[in-house]
């Protein structure tokens, strides 16, 4: 039976609308935290109400001359806004958003030596509000303005949005923060695009809220229609019957403008799915050479814009021969139809697969991994060996490999344990530099295309709030290159015996023991330092392969 056939018979899509708990699992433990996290499904509705609140705030901050907008977090607080601002941006005359959902020392430095301490306002955002990258940044950052400001005058740079009740809303009371805005607690950061975690970024850098939310209104009312004319239930059923017959890599292509919507895609799938030894695999491709060749493991979903000539063609060349879905977006404002698309789809595809999507039980291994390693009580392997000031190491089933003498040879113990329906990711604790993550990406899709298998360039730590839970809690049919860099550059964490390198390398580290540990295939690479100099080196080693 086909997967829209069994929504149909199960009455899948008014289960949902009603949350009903029973939809996802028949464990009675589970019903109540399933119960406490479906309040997403009428945030379009919902959200209407908040735009005041937002829009008072963002003409406050505008009148006290904000050129700048700072998002502290992770995960679900960070990447909607991050979409919002990369595919809509500022308004005229309005502050610039800059998203930082990174530990990296570089970055943060980076920042700390640009912006203007007087107009430059921060969100510090987590959901649970006891997050450690946010915290620590806010730490950062705080001390910062402290010393550039009164105390009282310098809270009033900073404004949390994070559960009701939450640690993060006390400390708010404590430090003098200007005001917390809530989301509902109901929701899980994954699927809270519309929530204040997303509204607030967004409004304060002036989109059009209204309109913004009227797209997913629209959507959230096509989703509640019957399954067979329900964009939701019907993405649901194409992924699932993909799955089930062995299209397990979605593959995510798009218009330059909607590129990075491809991360939230990835979070919310990944998160969602990746759990009980199943997973649908994301994967975002930016290069679309009419000759690349690609596996028989790929599902492609195309997002373009009306007029993209390029994506019209490939989809034109293709559609007889791969398993493909299109979707146009007319104006970046329907991205907000978009997330409500999805998450109707992908808490369906839970259903279809029998997993509650709202968990994620592997996500904080990695985190436990990470303090122990910080507090000395745990440690990554050992590198076996020095490749011209390249650390080399292996685990997990790897861990037998014998030393290298150049790095051509020491990815080889990776590629021969490369099967036919696997990918492979390399999970890059670097600046958030698109001069490090470039050559990356490219020497992906030639590896990518000689190969026929799928290649995922991840950003760390920020993959530890998404795809992180597939690679612990998925299928094993993932390899995994984690790189690191032994950069020079730190910050101090205020009132923590930690810098912000140590927290970064402990982070790699924590998630290198985590994935040995479940028997993924891992090595390491440990740069000495992340020029581009030195990734070019490591690129041109990965394109090697090919």
């Amino acid at each position: 039976m086909d997967a829209l056939q069994r929504l149909i018979d199960a009455d899948a899509v008014v289960r949902l609308k009603n949350r009903d708990p029973l939809l996802f699992s028949d464990d009675v433990d589970a019903r109540q935290p399933i119960i406490q996290r479906l309040g997403w499904t009428d945030l379009a509705s919902a959200a209407i109400g908040r735009i005041p609140l937002v829009e008072n705030l963002a003409r406050a901050l505008v009148a006290e001359g904000a050129t700048d907008i700072v998002l502290l977090g992770m995960g679900g607080s960070s990447l909607a806004p991050l979409v919002i601002s990369r595919v809509i941006g500022p308004s005229e005359g309005m502050p610039r958003l800059h998203v930082l959902d990174t530990t990296s020392p570089v970055v943060v430095r980076k920042l700390l030596d640009e912006l203007d301490p007087a107009s430059t306002f921060f969100l510090v955002s987590s959901k649970s509000g006891t997050t450690i990258e946010p915290l620590s940044l806010y730490a950062v950052f705080r001390e910062w303005m402290d010393a550039n400001f009164e105390r009282p005058a310098a809270g009033q740079h900073f404004i949390a949005v994070t559960d009701p009740g939450t640690p993060l809303e006390k400390m708010r009371q404590k430090q003098v923060m200007r005001v917390a805005l809530s989301a509902p607690a109901t929701v899980g950061g994954r699927f809270s695009a519309l929530s204040m975690f997303g509204l607030a970024p967004a409004g304060l850098i002036g989109v059009d809220l209204k309109q913004l939310i009227d797209t997913a209104r629209t959507m959230q009312d096509a989703c509640h229609a019957p399954a067979e004319e329900n964009p939701g239930a019907q993405l649901a059923a194409w992924m699932v019957d993909g799955y089930e017959s062995g299209h397990d890599k979605l593959t995510v292509i798009a218009s330059p403008e909607y590129r990075s919507f491809g991360l939230w895609i990835e979070q919310l799938v990944a998160e969602s799915t990746g759990k009980n030894g199943e997973g649908i695999v994301p994967v975002l491709e930016h290069s679309m050479d009419p000759r690349r060749v690609f596996g028989d493991d790929r599902a492609f979903v195309v997002i373009r814009r009306p007029d993209d000539a390029h994506l019209i063609n490939f989809v034109l060349e293709r559609r007889d021969t791969c398993r493909l879905m299109e979707y146009e977006v007319g104006a970046p404002l329907d991205i907000g139809a978009e997330f409500v698309r999805w998450e109707y789809a992908v808490a369906l595809v839970g259903h279809l697969m029998g997993i509650n999507p709202f968990d994620e039980p592997n996500v904080g291994q990695a985190k436990e991994a990470t303090a122990r390693v910080l507090a000395g009580t745990a440690a990554a392997p050992r590198a076996i060996a020095d490749v011209d000031g390249v650390w080399v190491t292996y685990a997990g089933p790897l861990e037998d490999a014998v030393a290298p003498t150049n790095l051509h040879e020491a990815l080889h113990p990776l590629a021969s344990a490369m099967r036919p329906d696997d990918y492979l990711a390399l999970l890059a604790y670097l600046p958030d530099d698109e001069a490090l993550f470039a050559p990356l990406r490219a020497a992906a899709t030639t590896l990518s295309s000689a190969r026929q298998t799928a290649v995922c360039v991840e950003m760390g730590p920020r993959y530890l709030h998404s795809t992180g839970q597939l690679h612990k809690g998925g299928r094993d049919n993932g390899l995994f290159l984690v790189i690191t860099a032994r950069d020079r550059v730190d910050v101090h964490i205020p009132g923590a015996d930690m810098t912000l390198g140590q927290l970064f390398r402990a982070q790699a580290e924590g998630d290198l023991v985590t994935l040995a540990a479940h028997g993924r295939r891992v090595m390491r690479f440990d740069l000495p330092d992340s020029t581009p100099e030195s990734v070019a080196r490591l690129a041109a080693a990965i394109q090697s392969l090919a």
